[in-house]
Protein backbone atom coordinates (compact mmCIF):
# COMPACT_ATOMS: atom_id res chain seq x y z
CA UNK A 1 0.00 0.00 0.00
CA UNK A 2 1.00 3.36 -1.08
CA UNK A 3 -0.04 6.58 1.42
CA UNK A 4 -0.47 9.55 -0.74
CA UNK A 5 -0.91 13.20 1.23
CA UNK A 6 -1.24 16.28 -0.44
CA UNK A 7 -0.40 19.85 0.80
CA UNK A 8 -0.18 23.25 -0.10
CA UNK A 9 -3.73 24.10 -1.44
CA UNK A 10 -5.59 27.54 -0.74
CA UNK A 11 -7.50 30.54 -1.66
CA UNK A 12 -5.85 32.92 -3.99
CA UNK A 13 -5.99 35.90 -6.37
CA UNK A 14 -6.11 35.62 -10.27
CA UNK A 15 -2.48 35.66 -11.47
CA UNK A 16 -0.92 34.40 -8.04
CA UNK A 17 1.01 31.14 -7.26
CA UNK A 18 0.33 28.04 -5.18
CA UNK A 19 2.84 25.30 -4.90
CA UNK A 20 1.31 21.82 -3.90
CA UNK A 21 3.66 18.56 -2.03
CA UNK A 22 2.68 15.05 -2.39
CA UNK A 23 4.50 13.18 0.47
CA UNK A 24 4.37 9.49 -0.69
CA UNK A 25 5.04 6.93 2.21
CA UNK A 26 4.06 3.08 2.77
CA UNK A 27 5.38 0.55 0.18
CA UNK A 28 6.93 3.20 -1.96
CA UNK A 29 8.83 0.55 -4.39
CA UNK A 30 8.08 0.86 -7.48
CA UNK A 31 6.81 3.97 -8.32
CA UNK A 32 7.12 5.12 -11.75
CA UNK A 33 4.75 7.83 -12.97
CA UNK A 34 3.57 10.47 -10.45
CA UNK A 35 0.75 12.96 -11.62
CA UNK A 36 -1.45 15.49 -10.67
CA UNK A 37 -5.57 15.74 -11.62
CA UNK A 38 -8.29 17.83 -10.63
CA UNK A 39 -11.58 18.15 -10.19
CA UNK A 40 -13.97 20.97 -10.45
CA UNK A 41 -17.45 20.76 -8.78
CA UNK A 42 -20.04 19.19 -11.29
CA UNK A 43 -16.77 18.07 -13.24
CA UNK A 44 -15.13 14.98 -13.89
CA UNK A 45 -11.61 14.22 -12.27
CA UNK A 46 -8.90 15.55 -15.56
CA UNK A 47 -5.49 14.97 -16.18
CA UNK A 48 -2.92 18.13 -15.24
CA UNK A 49 0.39 17.04 -15.72
CA UNK A 50 2.93 13.79 -15.12
CA UNK A 51 6.43 12.87 -14.61
CA UNK A 52 8.41 9.87 -15.13
CA UNK A 53 10.83 8.25 -12.28
CA UNK A 54 13.54 9.69 -13.17
CA UNK A 55 11.71 13.73 -13.56
CA UNK A 56 13.70 12.99 -17.83
CA UNK A 57 10.21 13.46 -18.87
CA UNK A 58 7.33 15.50 -18.28
CA UNK A 59 3.47 15.88 -19.59
CA UNK A 60 0.93 18.92 -18.93
CA UNK A 61 -2.10 19.59 -19.84
CA UNK A 62 -2.73 22.07 -23.23
CA UNK A 63 -4.11 24.96 -20.80
CA UNK A 64 -1.41 24.21 -18.07
CA UNK A 65 1.81 24.49 -20.07
CA UNK A 66 4.39 27.61 -19.36
CA UNK A 67 2.39 28.17 -16.34
CA UNK A 68 2.62 24.94 -14.23
CA UNK A 69 5.74 23.02 -13.25
CA UNK A 70 5.98 19.39 -12.07
CA UNK A 71 8.68 18.01 -10.31
CA UNK A 72 9.55 15.17 -7.77
CA UNK A 73 12.19 14.62 -5.10
CA UNK A 74 12.73 11.03 -4.89
CA UNK A 75 14.88 10.46 -2.10
CA UNK A 76 12.22 12.59 -0.13
CA UNK A 77 9.25 10.50 -1.75
CA UNK A 78 7.76 13.55 -2.96
CA UNK A 79 6.07 15.17 -5.64
CA UNK A 80 5.47 19.23 -6.37
CA UNK A 81 3.43 21.16 -8.38
CA UNK A 82 4.24 24.89 -8.76
CA UNK A 83 1.18 26.66 -10.31
CA UNK A 84 2.05 30.09 -11.19
CA UNK A 85 -0.42 32.85 -12.93
CA UNK A 86 -3.58 31.23 -11.73
CA UNK A 87 -6.80 31.74 -12.95
CA UNK A 88 -10.11 31.11 -11.46
CA UNK A 89 -10.80 27.95 -14.06
CA UNK A 90 -7.91 26.45 -12.00
CA UNK A 91 -10.45 26.35 -9.06
CA UNK A 92 -10.71 22.78 -8.08
CA UNK A 93 -9.55 19.80 -5.91
CA UNK A 94 -6.52 18.48 -6.50
CA UNK A 95 -5.02 15.07 -6.36
CA UNK A 96 -2.12 13.65 -6.68
CA UNK A 97 -1.48 9.89 -7.77
CA UNK A 98 1.07 7.18 -8.66
CA UNK A 99 1.20 4.93 -11.36
CA UNK A 100 2.90 1.39 -11.60
CA UNK A 101 4.31 1.90 -15.27
CA UNK A 102 6.68 4.40 -16.81
CA UNK A 103 4.49 5.70 -18.93
CA UNK A 104 3.21 9.39 -18.99
CA UNK A 105 -0.61 8.70 -18.65
CA UNK A 106 -3.90 11.41 -18.63
CA UNK A 107 -5.95 8.43 -17.90
CA UNK A 108 -7.07 7.89 -14.31
CA UNK A 109 -6.96 4.40 -14.74
CA UNK A 110 -3.14 4.23 -15.31
CA UNK A 111 -2.58 5.12 -11.74
CA UNK A 112 -3.43 2.92 -9.03
CA UNK A 113 -2.75 4.95 -5.75
CA UNK A 114 -4.42 8.28 -5.39
CA UNK A 115 -4.68 11.13 -2.33
CA UNK A 116 -7.15 12.65 -0.91
CA UNK A 117 -6.86 16.08 -2.46
CA UNK A 118 -6.21 19.84 -1.43
CA UNK A 119 -8.85 22.43 -2.32
CA UNK A 120 -7.33 25.13 -4.60
CA UNK A 121 -9.18 28.50 -4.99
CA UNK A 122 -8.95 31.07 -7.20
CA UNK A 123 -10.79 34.67 -6.76
CA UNK A 124 -11.31 36.50 -9.78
Amino acid sequence: QVQLVESGGGLVQTGGSLRLSCAASGRTFPIYTMGWFRQAPGKEREFVAAISWSSANTYYQDSVKGRFTISRDNAKNTMYLQMNSLKPEDTAVYFCAVGPTNYLSEDVRSYNYWGQGTQVTVSS
